[in-house]
């Protein structure tokens, strides 16, 4: 299932942010018949459209491995479960719809109605992902149901479940990331294209919407995952403890930068302690009392903390690199009164697109590892959920083997698509 989320995720991160970058293209175009916006918006429909067909393979693998690996969280759960899938589901189809629309409708529709089956496209992603980011929710803070006294569901609310606590600073926090993956992914690619040609006016344009929609981003994540984290330290304190390596419940609770944690010693060596900042981040006051691992039994702490608080450093310590990548660009523009091409700066603005996904896919593994031993948190442990079937392995490695041929298919068509131009300009 980990092999599988990390794979997909690539592909829902440009699923939620390139239709809005295409719709942005195609719009200036519209305005000003500019042939390089034209040219922008026709390659990365043709992206997305492949990029949006391997995401349904991965997809539907997800979709299979859900009551194939984790039988008995879905018979007893499906009813809460199950229903912001059924939403997402119709909203996928709802995307492919009007992606056949614009990708027909080229040269076949008006220029302002093709425009309108774009952003149809991304309105529809993104509300996709947010009844995704629901299911996610309500794993993590689950509502909407009570229980009888013999343990059935009672009460079932399916609404109540989708508009559970964790759902508006998880789906945000997401598209956020989404957006900035994207961003920070188109940008790479025309500042390699910038090293070769510092002439190149398609390259120049093409990175400079990447920036402005990774780095317009950056900062917006920094509060939402500080917004998100103030909601865990409420809902979720254990995942919190594990996400700042902090052991001892106590005021004036140190933020730790960085360490690793010696469970066998109960606490985290060689970070950065800054005392008091963590109660004021996640309660306002200086002199709060956070709770630290020591409040909850060992069964019901993740098992292996160091996967839950060094991805948690690794990701705010990208997204505050990325906000000093906006800083540099700002000033540096200021100062020449043009976008930044120097060697130096392209050569940042290649890295920040792996940094953007390796932040993406730490995060996620913050949320769910530091959610164990739950899968339901406080209700249904990961060992109840899972299948007791075996051969396991040969599943694992099946997947694997698909993925494999997918990112190498992925890989080459992309390769094609950038290495074939669209009109004179691209």
């Amino acid at each position: 299932m980990a092999v599988s989320f990390i794979f997909h995720i690539f592909f829902v991160a440009f699923g939620i942010g390139l239709p809005g970058a295409m719709s942005f293209a195609e719009f200036r175009a519209n305005l000003t018949g500019d042939q390089v916006w034209i040219a922008l918006a026709r390659k990365w429909a043709k992206g997305f459209a492949i990029l949006f067909a391997v995401g349904a393979v991965s997809g539907t693998i997800l979709s299979i491995s859900l009551p194939l690996f984790w039988p008995r969280m879905m018979g007893r759960w499906g009813a809460l479960f199950g229903f912001p899938f059924m939403l997402e589901a119709f909203c996928f189809f709802l995307e492919a719809i009007f992606l056949g629309i614009y990708l027909y409708g080229w040269d076949r529709l008006a220029p302002w109605p093709h425009w309108w089956a774009g952003v149809g496209i991304s309105a529809s992603g993104l509300l996709a992902s947010v009844f995704v980011m629901a299911a996610n929710g309500w794993m993590q803070t689950p509502v909407g149901f009570t229980l009888t006294a013999s343990g059935a569901l009672a009460d079932v609310s399916p609404w109540k479940a989708i508009l559970n606590p964790s759902m508006p600073f998880e789906a945000v926090h997401m598209i956020f990331a989404a957006y900035m993956v994207m961003g920070f992914s188109l940008a790479c690619i025309y500042a390699r294209r910038l090293l070769r040609d510092r002439t190149d006016r398609y390259a120049r344009r093409g990175m400079a919407v990447g920036l402005v929609i990774g780095l317009a981003f950056a900062p917006l994540q920094v509060v939402a995952g500080d917004r998100l984290a103030v909601q865990v330290a409420r809902d979720q304190p254990a995942k919190l403890a594990a996400m700042e390596g902090l052991w001892r419940t106590q005021a004036r609770a140190p933020e730790t930068i960085g360490g690793i944690v010696v469970a066998s010693r109960q606490e985290t060596v060689g970070g950065i302690h800054i005392p008091g900042l963590l109660s004021l981040l996640v309660h306002g006051h200086v002199n709060a009392t956070v709770r630290g691992l020591d409040a909850f039994p060992s069964s019901d702490r993740p098992a292996d903390l160091n996967l839950v608080h060094v991805p948690f450093d690794l990701m705010v310590a990208i997204g505050f690199g990325l906000v000093g990548l906006g800083l540099w660009t700002l000033i540096a523009g200021w100062r020449r009164r043009r976008l930044p091409d120097g060697k130096w700066f392209l050569r940042a603005v290649m890295v920040s697109a792996p940094a953007a996904l390796v932040a993406l896919e730490s995060g996620w593994m913050v949320t769910e590892i530091g959610r164990q031993p739950w899968i339901v948190y406080n209700y249904m442990r990961t060992i109840d959920a899972a299948t007791s079937r075996t051969g396991i392995w040969v599943w694992l490695a099946v997947i694997v083997g698909v993925y494999l041929v997918l990112a190498v298919s992925t890989g080459w068509l992309l390769t094609l698509l950038a290495d074939r131009p669209i009109g004179s300009p691209a």
